[in-house]
């Protein structure tokens, strides 16, 4: 029982700090990787262990997999140079940087279990930059670009983080064995991402009930998952894969109806996951502090210092040379970019840099060792520090620095939802034209509205963002809604009248924008 009411206090305190988080305008992993660290101070707290080879699977195949589904296949054709040098130069400084630095620290530390620490704190996460990118207007190409390299970043630092962990288990490992082996690897990863896509949604298209559509969401991503490990595959990369191209049919494919209760589900279990992630991460913390000495302690923490300042100095160095080399390539006629924001401004150069806060797959990816890692204690404690200091330091600061930089979004995006709306609204009433009846005639009217507000607008959009009478319907849903609330109280009606008018009532408020 003791287990279970711990479980509940962890996700009501959870939601408190998400909430706090959100009123104070801070990413909410920073109060998350808070409280994992208050976790191990607390008196009696609990000790849950998780099976390492289980924490990868649990905590970053469904949050990848999220991710992933949202993703632009245009907009990752269009950075692909930005964020490839991230994906993989920054990731390979990075872990190159933390070893060299872990190695030095602590000197009988073989190298590859330093090599498995720098790939560990190497990725930066989605969720704490997306936390804040939302509450901040950036430009757009910034904010596409930070979002394909959280996305990618992660199947680099895991291959290098596969071959370190394997290379301790082996002794000692050669490139001429393990090379192939990587390369088809990375191929096959790509090829079952896609026969995973071409197979799974015609089966998927034949659940139509919610809770079991949902439940096989998930299955399928966990198997999906096991199956590209056990093959020897990259289950980052085939996830990755699998989602984006599941993404381009999916839409035709699932009903409103389901697609409004996935969404919600997903957005919840990766909440909880993240919480899950920190907390678990910050029980492993109490049994490795006890264990330690006062000397001990003080040089775990000194180390943990020196390697974030790595991790934050190594993307800063990266990025600010990605930029100087690439306006050299175009003054000298030696690089012609499409877009003339392809190079970033000094300004938006140190905001990507300072977007570099570790998180969940860190904590997941220090989890995940063997408990016969060598110096795994150590490696678990910096992995958590480090997550701990970036989402402070950075996620505290970032919002307060974009803001003094003043960047600006030129909402691309907003443009084209505008055209696409009023595109959509010609082709409704082309589909209605021919409709004799009233309410015909009523909806005709309304489109016929929304028409001559696109035709006025210069760019083809619609000022208010939605049908003429969307307020009014807005309005009157919520008055409808008042009175079948008194119903109940009064019991005047039931539960079962009044949940069936309150889900017609949010089909109707969903239709209206709400």
């Amino acid at each position: 029982m003791s287990t279970f009411e711990w479980i509940i206090a962890l996700l009501l305190g959870a939601v408190a700090l998400s909430a706090l988080a959100r009123r104070i305008k801070v990413p909410y992993p920073t109060f998350l990787a808070i409280g994992g660290a208050l976790i191990a101070f607390v008196p009696k707290s609990p000790t849950w262990t998780l099976e390492p080879d289980l924490a990868l699977a649990l905590f970053v195949a469904p949050v990848l997999l999220d991710a992933a589904f949202d993703t632009s296949l245009r907009d990752l054709r269009n950075n692909w140079v930005p964020v490839s040098t991230l994906v993989v130069a920054a990731v390979g400084l990075t872990t190159v940087g933390v070893a060299v630095v872990a190695h030095h620290l602590v000197p009988d530390m073989p190298w590859a279990a330093a090599v498995a620490l720098g790939a560990i704190v190497a990725p930066p996460d989605a969720a704490a930059a997306v936390a804040i990118l939302s509450q901040v207007k950036l430009p757009h190409r910034m904010v596409k670009v930070l979002e394909g390299e959280s996305l990618l970043n992660d199947a680099t630092a895991l291959l290098i983080y596969r071959i370190a962990v394997g290379a301790v288990a082996m002794e000692h490992l050669k490139w001429s064995e393990v090379g192939p082996t990587i390369a088809l690897a990375l191929v096959g990863s790509v090829l079952a991402g896609l026969l995973a896509a071409r197979i799974v949604p015609p089966i998927m298209e034949r659940v139509t009930e919610a809770p079991s559509s949902i439940i096989m969401q998930f299955a399928t991503t966990f198997m999906i998952w096991i199956a590209a490990e056990h093959l020897g595959l990259s289950g980052i990369l085939t996830i990755v894969i699998y989602a984006i191209a599941i993404a381009r049919t999916a839409p035709a494919r699932m009903s409103a109806r389901l697609r409004v209760s996935s969404y919600a589900v997903w957005e919840t279990i990766v909440f909880v996951l993240n919480v899950l992630a920190f907390m678990l991460i910050g029980m492993q913390m109490r049994p490795i502090w006890s264990r330690l000495d006062a000397d001990v302690r003080w040089e775990y923490c000194v180390a943990a210092g020196w390697i974030l300042l790595t991790v934050v100095l190594v993307r800063l160095a990266w990025i600010m040379f990605y930029r100087t080399t690439l306006r050299v390539l175009i003054a000298h006629g030696l690089y012609h970019p499409k877009d003339p924001n392809a190079v970033a401004s000094p300004k938006g150069g140190l905001i990507i840099s300072w977007c570099g806060m570790r998180g969940l797959v860190t904590l997941a990816t220090a989890f995940a060792l063997p408990e016969s890692f060598p110096y795994r204690d150590f490696i678990v404690f910096i992995a958590f520090a480090v997550v701990l200091g970036s989402l402070v330091i950075q996620g505290l600061t970032l919002r307060p620095l974009i803001l003094a930089f003043g960047l600006k979004d030129d909402d691309p995006v907003g443009t084209e939802v505008a055209l696409a709306r009023a595109v959509a609204y010609r082709a409704a009433l082309d589909a209605i034209e021919s409709d004799p009846s009233e309410e015909a005639e009523i909806l005709r009217l309304e489109y016929r509205a929304v028409l001559m507000q696109a035709e006025e607008s210069p760019d083809g959009g619609i000022a208010n963002g939605g049908l003429p009478a969307d307020p009014l319907r807005r309005r009157a849903i919520e008055a409808a809604r008042k009175s079948i609330f008194g119903l109940r109280a009064t019991e005047v009606i039931g539960d079962d009248a009044f949940h069936r008018i309150e889900e017609e009532l949010d089909r109707a408020e969903l239709s209206a924008g709400g």
